[in-house]
This record gives structure tokens, sequence and C-alpha cells, in this order.
């Protein structure tokens, strides 16, 4: 059976689990950005602080990825909760990094006029800083949505969602019928994943960056 009829015939399945995986993705990274956002808001105007949060996120980003997935088994069990977990403390470093990158990186100027001019800390973050870093904080997020897409497909080891299984399926047949075809459509599936969601993130990007940054 050649690739294009092996994707005809499994059309539907592949069309379902492309669906899980951008879901689980999507819902990961989504979950980071919330995380990483409070907690760099938090810690950016301490270094210490922002050090050791930055370094404890590190710290999670080295496990290895089936490591954690396995060490994860005990107690979520299998199946979504555990990918999802491991995803999302995989997705924290580049969000929390770059968040307390970009908030640290705004013109003190700016913030002390803001001040000046009786704004509260709130407002100066939310009117001030947070939209003059948000194209760094932006960045962030396409990088974890790269790292989550690709990990994710070895959320299959502890029967995860999306396209993984495809995969992990086809190494497991290596030799036997479809074997290269499934290894294929799960690796194409996520590549062009990958793009859509990187394509997605640069609209999303021009729409919400102020345009004198965007200049």
């Amino acid at each position: 059976m050649s690739f294009w009829e092996y994707l005809g015939s499994r059309r539907e399945r592949l069309v379902f689990e492309t669906w899980q995986h951008a879901s689980m993705v999507f819902q990961t990274v989504l979950v980071a950005l919330v995380i990483g956002l409070l907690a760099g808001i938090a810690v950016y105007r301490s270094e210490r602080m922002a050090a050791f949060a930055t370094s404890t996120a590190g710290v999670l980003f080295t496990i290895p990825s089936l490591a954690l997935l396995g060490l994860l088994i005990t107690p979520l069990g299998l199946g979504v909760a555990p990918s999802v977990v491991a995803l999302t403390l995989y997705s924290l470093l580049p969000i929390l990094r770059n968040t307390i990158v970009g908030l640290s990186g705004v013109d003190r100027t700016l913030v002390d006029a803001a001040r000046g001019i009786g704004m509260t800390r709130t407002a100066v973050l939310l009117r001030i800083e947070l939209p003059l870093a948000w194209p760094v904080i932006l960045t962030g997020v396409r990088v974890s949505t790269q790292l989550a897409m690709g990990i994710g497909a070895i959320a299959a080891y502890v029967n995860g969602p999306g396209l993984g299984e495809q995969i992990f399926s086809g190494l497991a047949r290596l030799g036997g019928a479809n074997a290269i075809n499934m290894t294929l459509a799960g690796t194409l599936g996520i590549v062009l994943l990958a793009l859509i969601f990187d394509g997605c993130f640069m609209l999303i990007g021009r729409l919400t960056t102020p345009r004198g940054i965007r200049a």
C-alpha cells in the first residue's frame, strides 16, 4: 500500500488523532502561559527570585521526557493526565524566562514617568510593561509550542492522545506492512501542525503587538 493509499484508508483515524494532538498542545501551552506569566510577573522585580524561578523551571526541563512520563504514571495513571502534566512542565521554561526578560527589559524611564503621573503599579504593569514585553513573551510561547508539539508524540508511551500513536506503532512494526506509512503519517502530521500553530502565533503577534513596537 502506498503512502497516499494509507492516508486515504485511515483518513478518519488520522484526522481524529491530529485533532487530539492539536488540542493537547493548545491546552498545555495555554496552561503554561498562565502559570509562566503569573510567575514571571511575581518575580521579575527581584533578580534572586527570578533566578530561582528560572532555575527551577530549567531543572524540570532537563528531565528526560520518557523518564518524566514514566514517573508520572504512578500518581496519575496512563492516558491524558500524565501527558498534559509533562507537556505543561516542559512548556513552562521558555514562557517564564521570556516573561522575566521581557518585563525586565522595559525602559525604566517609561515606568518612572507613568508612576510620576499617578498611575498605580498594576496600571503600569497592564498598560506599559506587559504591552512592551508582549513580543518577547510571545516568542517564548512559540518556542514552547514547538517543544510541546514534538514531545507530545512521546506521550503515546503512556497511552497519551495524538499522533504519537502512529509513530510508536510504526516503529514497533518496522519491517511489517505499513510500518513506514504509519511512522511517516505521524511525523508529517506533527510537522504540519507545528507550521500551522507557528503561523497562527505570527498572526496573533501582528494583531496584538502595538504598532509603534512593531515598527
